[in-house]
């Protein structure tokens, strides 16, 4: 009798090119591809991350003990993923949770996931390891199926073995061999069913919280190798400083410090420990001449200087369907300024140079890119440059870790092979970290007699929000050193998921509607990824112009959004989250009481979510208090709900922060938003009375990226509902308490 496809012996999997390959599928009248010299059987493509990195064991692996191995090309920057990509594996392989180690972004050891951004860790690496683990399961079971002479559907997995209907148990100990798993992926699994789960669906407690609750060894500030030194950088005062004189003869020979670095404009100092370090670079501050010149914008004008400046323009919507026949018209501004990434803990590196080979600890969101820029600024293959990620007291998005990696690995070569930390200070960070760009939209809307909006259109000028490394040019040191090298040119992130323009499309439905794009390849102030990217703006525009023409057609602003949508998961997460948060139409409210609401898919693509806001505003001085935020979330299988809910949670904080207080500062030299004074953020007396969300689980779908969906429907719901305790619109973030005052 023919074996069972979904087991095939070695010999089967063996091809005529010395090839390692297995084919198989979840279906079982699928022949089993036999001599297929090309891979995986042609037909659908493999999912997830699987497209790049096809072999079963770059995401599972089982030890001769019985050990399993999850890996990750991603990295844990608080989201959660640790504990979710885990949850998967378990699920899939019937393994208990705990039994299972991971591993994460590694350049020696994880597949090239790029960068962790996108909201895209469960979609892409998250699917990968769900269809890798399931496939190994099946593998593993087909082993022993082969040993008993049994067929498959007399067999199970569970508790890291395999188990027979007559009560024989195998490990998967026993199972493996060493190259077991080292065969592409299929592009179709058999997945549980989902009635059957176990782990996934369940709120499991997040591994990576405990250290980071006690003081324990949760960052790469934390780290202490033995023999490590310490560093400090000084940089420039301004962007076009250049060095024009140092004298650190007597820094050099100061107790403690064993090394003074000077490359071009690229100044740093080693010492023994810390404060040593801390104290030597104040005073190499204080002899460093430098001399600077006005290249920065007018910050009171910003709305016009990125009107001024040259754009490339790209029309990604122009929809016409049907002749417009508006009653009422209006047109509306909003802006944003520059925003900090805004990292409780400044950037922080550890690097070792030994023996040629340069290792680095980072917190940088792509260990690949990293080691890329990194290699070329040392002049290395980057086959000698390791780049490890460790978790970072940092953020979500572009900030000063790659560029401390860099300055990490420039200082550890001076000193090898002794280990050296290397730490941003305060003022460095807030200076000198990739800002999120300012932004400016303009809306035109109408709707008709029926209260339909039947004219829509959006343009958005932005800057770049990506300008990650890569190469050496795009790291500051890249840019300090003598012979610095060429910043690279900014360029667009592509639809569908977009960079400025992202979520700039609506997902509402209008006959007539028009988006356009206008690119700004200048850029004044340093920028790239924060955290959403353009939506951010983009959803804080469409979502406050929604409720100003839901006023003009006299609807109720959750009413008037579901007669536009025909999405119908787009519609139960309006819905549960008005009815969790009891929201009534036409209600009269205090004076200073007001209700918003918005609502979002981020980047069309990821999860939805809907977010309605309480406030009062204090009359008398604009102060904004968030009295209760209410949300539902649909993030597809939801494998942690917990999980979730501290991301919409979080979100939720993190944009009332921005919508509220955040502004970066800067004269025509300067940078002057180098302090918690000078850029003020949301501090514990601004928290929200209560925060509740709702998590929409659909088994069925796939994952769906939840780690920024919430903030822009965050700031809009913040905006409509101030709008609705004041009778007044604010269309500037941020939405200050003296801008608020003013118009109060």
């Amino acid at each position: 009798m023919r074996p069972s496809p979904l087991f095939l012996s070695r010999r089967q999997v063996l091809v005529g090119t010395g090839a390692l390959v297995v084919s198989f599928s979840a279906a079982r009248n699928l022949a089993a591809q036999e001599g297929n010299a090309g891979g995986a059987a042609a037909g659908p493509k493999l999912p997830g991350s699987l497209k790049k990195s096809p072999y079963l064991d770059s995401w599972i692996r089982v030890a001769a003990d019985g050990e399993v191995t999850v890996l990750t090309g991603k990295v844990e920057l608080g989201q959660g993923i640790k504990t979710a990509l885990l949850q998967i594996a378990a699920e899939e392989l019937d393994v208990p949770l705990a039994s299972l180690k991971l591993v994460t972004a590694d350049t020696e050891d994880t597949a090239n996931e790029e960068y962790t951004s996108g909201s895209r860790s469960m979609q892409d690496s998250g699917t990968a390891i769900r269809n890798a683990a399931a496939q190994a399961r099946e593998i593993l079971m087909g082993e022993a199926a082969k040993r008993w002479g049994l067929p498959a559907d007399r067999l199970k997995a569970s508790g890291g073995a395999v188990l027979a209907s007559d009560g024989r148990r195998v490990t998967f100990a026993e199972l493996v061999s060493s190259d077991i798993l080292h065969m592409q992926a299929a592009p179709i699994s058999r997945f549980k069913d989902p009635s059957q789960f176990k782990t996934v669906g369940t709120s499991a407690k997040r591994i990576d919280i405990p250290a980071k609750v006690t003081g324990g060894l949760a960052y790469v500030q934390d780290m202490r190798l033995p023999g490590m030194l310490h560093a400090r950088v000084v940089r420039p005062p301004s962007y076009a400083a250049k060095l024009t004189n140092i004298d650190f003869g007597a820094i050099e020979k100061a107790p403690g410090v064993v090394k003074v670095i000077r490359d071009g404009n690229f100044l740093a100092v080693v010492a023994e420990k810390e404060f040593e370090a801390i104290k030597a670079m104040r005073e190499l501050a204080d002899a460093a001449r430098w001399e600077e010149a006005k290249t920065l914008p007018d910050a009171g004008s910003l709305p016009a200087m990125l009107k001024r400046l040259r754009s490339d323009d790209t029309t990604i919507l122009d929809r016409n369907t049907q002749p417009a026949a508006s009653a009422r018209k209006i047109e509306a501004r909003y802006t944003k300024p520059y925003l900090l990434h805004g990292s409780i803990g400044p950037s922080c590196a550890v690097a070792k140079f030994d023996r040629g080979k340069m290792t680095i600890w980072t917190h940088t969101q792509g260990v690949y890119p990293d080691r890329k820029a990194i290699a070329e600024l040392l002049h290395l293959p980057e086959a000698q440059v390791h780049c490890i990620h460790a978790e970072g007291s940092g953020c979500y998005g572009h900030n000063g870790a790659d560029d401390a990696a860099a300055d990490a690995a420039l200082i550890a070569r001076a000193v090898a092979p002794r280990p050296v930390r290397l730490q941003w200070m305060r003022e460095q960070e807030n200076c000198w970290e990739p800002f999120g760009p300012a932004m400016l939209v303009e809306l035109k809307g109408g709707v008709d007699e029926a209260g339909k909006i039947v004219e829509w259109q959006h343009e958005v000028w932005s800057n770049t929000h990506s300008t990650r490394p890569g190469t050496a040019g795009s790291l500051l040191a890249g840019r300090h050193v003598a012979g610095a090298f060429p910043e690279p040119a900014p360029r667009a992130i592509p639809q569908p998921e977009g960079g400025g323009d992202r979520n700039s499309i609506p997902l509402y439905k209008f006959p007539n509607a028009r988006v356009v794009h206008h690119f700004l390849p200048e850029m004044p102030i340093r920028v790239s990824a924060h955290r959403s990217l353009g939506a951010y703006m983009n959803v804080f525009a469409i979502e406050s112009f929604m409720n100003e023409l839901a006023a003009l057609a006299g609807a109720d602003p959750v009413a008037f959004r579901l007669a536009h949508l025909d999405d119908k998961r787009a519609k139960d997460v309006i819905e549960m989250t008005a009815a969790n948060f009891g929201w009534q139409p036409g209600v009269k409210r205090q004076r200073g009481q007001g209700f918003g609401f918005a609502f979002a898919q981020y980047k069309n693509l990821a999860a939805y979510c809907a977010i309605a806001m309480e406030v009062d505003v204090a009359p008398e001085n604009g102060r904004v208090r968030i009295k209760r935020a209410v949300s539902a979330v649909d993030a597809g299988l939801a494998v942690n709900p917990d999980g979730i809910k501290n991301q919409i949670e979080g979100g939720i904080l993190q944009s009332a922060s921005w919508t509220l207080f955040e502004a970066a500062g800067f004269d025509d030299t300067r940078i002057t938003s180098i302090d918690w004074a000078a850029y003020p953020i949301l501090r514990f007396d601004s928290v929200p009375e209560a925060v509740e969300v709702h998590v929409i689980t659909r088994p069925d779908k796939p994952f769906l990226g939840a780690g920024e969906a919430a903030q822009g429907p965050a700031a809009a719901a913040l905006a409509n509902a101030i709008a609705d305790a004041t009778g007044r619109r604010f269309r500037d973030l941020p939405l200050s308490q003296d801008r608020v005052a003013e118009k109060a």
